[in-house]
């Protein structure tokens, strides 16, 4: 064997040894390691378990005294609990005997109640039958039945009653008179003498006068061409008849019929008449009246004496001009109406201007109320919001018939102006079936009532004079009748001014010698 080979076997058994005592060193190194660890985990799970036996007990002696306070505070709170239902039954206990004591008291006051309701019955039972007697006792002396004695009575006392209440009316109105009368009248007299304005019942138709009747022949025209043309442009109606050189122009919008008027005279002066020059001057008198509504507008607003109104309204209140109400032109009525309003307010104290712009625009829807739907009243309040009035102005149009409150005393001045100016005599003229029929319907009024006799309405249905029965109505009863006549009259009918109601009871004894 060769020295190389045998050094290699010699190597590789030194390196099997070699390894196999490597192994044995660590295989006792290992063994050595868990040893001491098996101990460490021994000493550990040994002071484990000591923690834990004494977190047990710990925790044990914490629930024995968390238990025994808990018992303490359940025996504290029952007791409490116990003492409070104590003093509620002693409470419950002495209410019982208070209820018992009352309920005892009660039934003694019943007993005496009791007592004293058969007692009160006996001694009622007494006095109806002493007062059955007594008047049993009565009607003997008297003569009389209860009934009739009650009817006696009833009638005695009714007769007093109305001596008494005629008298109070009496003593009122006259107190009334005494003190409100006097300040009124003056005022109003004071304010009528100083204003004195002209007024022209105007009508429905215009007479235009002719220099000779041949001119009616050329207003007629060839075939009526002219009279059509003329009526057509104005819308009036003319009235070609038998009377002597005269046209009458009939329409009811009074500025037609003016514009027709002054066209037809224009006509008439120049003397060429025919379709083309009818039309030139019906555009020209046309222009004409709208000048004169506003110079007509301005001279009013100058007679009353104020300024700033807008120009429209100034237009209208020269429309104004051309429109009546019962025969009064509206113009005029409006500025009375100012200037009364004026002079109401001076001798108030009140604002004269403001007083005389209400009165004067008091009535300026009626300027409209032919063109426009609605009332003149609401109209007229319409204008003067449009244009800018106050509040004074357009509440006085409202309220002047009593359509609305008025909310100042300029607006109760303008509403008496108004009646003032509408109610004198002479101012207003009314239809001849308006004015029978209000006539009728005054004496049908006064003869409904019981123990009229007749009736006549006289002073154009200012005064009724009433006839009574002197048997049915007595002095005292004329004066409540009276009263209810003339508020059954202001309930009933639409009149201007006031209505004097006139009451006659005559008493007559004839006889005769023979």
């Amino acid at each position: 064997m060769s020295p190389v080979i045998s050094a290699c076997i010699t190597g590789l058994v030194v390196a099997v040894i070699t390894w196999f005592a490597a192994i044995e060193y660590r295989k006792k190194t290992y063994e050595g390691k868990i040893g001491s660890a098996e101990e460490k985990s021994r000493e550990i799970i040994d002071e484990a378990l000591k923690t834990a036996e004494t977190k047990k007990r710990e925790a044990l002696l914490e629930a024995k005294e968390e238990s025994l306070k808990t018992k303490n505070e359940l025996e504290k709170e029952t007791r409490e609990r116990r003492a409070e239902l104590q003093r509620y039954e002693r409470r419950v206990l002495s209410k019982e005997e208070n209820v018992e004591k009352k309920a005892d008291a009660l039934e003694k006051r019943e007993a005496g109640l009791l007592a004293r309701e058969e007692v009160l019955s006996k001694k009622t039972a007494e006095v109806d039958s002493l007062y059955e007697k007594g008047i049993q006792e009565l009607e003997k002396i008297s003569g009389l039945t209860s009934e009739q004695a009650k009817e006696y009575l009833l009638k005695s006392v009714e007769d007093d009653v109305k001596h008494d209440t005629a008298k109070l009316i009496k003593e009122l109105e006259n107190k009334a008179k005494e003190e409100a009368d006097k300040k009124a009248k003056d005022y109003i007299v004071t304010a009528i003498q100083r204003c004195a304005a002209d007024h022209v019942a105007e009508t429905t138709v215009s007479v235009v006068q002719l220099p000779n009747d041949e001119m009616k022949g050329r207003i007629i025209g060839r075939e009526g061409r002219n009279i059509r043309t003329l009526e057509t442009m104005t819308g009036v109606e003319l009235i070609i008849d038998d009377t002597p050189e005269a046209v009458v122009l009939s329409g009811f919008d009074p500025i037609r019929r003016e514009v027709a008027r002054i066209a037809l005279e224009r006509l008439i002066v120049d003397g060429r008449i025919h379709p083309a020059r009818i039309e030139e001057m019906v555009e020209k008198a046309q222009k004409e009246v709208e000048t004169m509504m506003r110079e007509e507008g301005e001279a009013a607003v100058l007679e009353v004496g104020i300024h700033g109104i807008h120009p429209e309204l100034i237009k209208l209140l020269g429309k104004m001009k051309f429109r009546t109400s019962y025969g009064q032109n509206a113009l005029k009525h409006s500025i009375e109406v100012a200037h009364l309003s004026g002079l109401l307010a001076a001798e108030m104290g009140l604002d004269v201007r403001l007083a005389k712009r209400a009165g004067l625009l008091h009535d300026i829807g009626k300027s409209v109320d032919h063109e426009m739907e609605g009332s003149h009243i609401r109209l007229g309040a319409d204008l003067c919001r449009k244009y800018k009035e106050s509040a004074v102005v357009i509440n006085a149009v409202e309220s002047h018939h009593g359509d609305v409150e008025p909310q100042s005393l300029i607006a109760c001045l303008v509403q008496a102006a108004d009646a003032i100016s509408a109610a004198r005599p002479g101012a207003r003229r009314e239809t001849l079936e308006t004015y029978t029929n209000r006539l009728k319907q005054l004496e049908d009024i006064t003869n409904s009532f019981k123990g009229v006799d007749k009736s006549f309405a006289i002073q154009a249905g200012r005064e009724v004079r009433i006839m009574v029965v002197p048997e049915q109505i007595s002095d005292d009863g004329m004066v409540l009748l009276a009263r209810d006549i003339a508020k059954r009259i202001e309930d009933e009918l639409e009149y201007p001014g006031q209505i004097k109601i006139n009451v006659i009871r005559e008493s007559r004894v004839t006889d005769y010698a023979k």
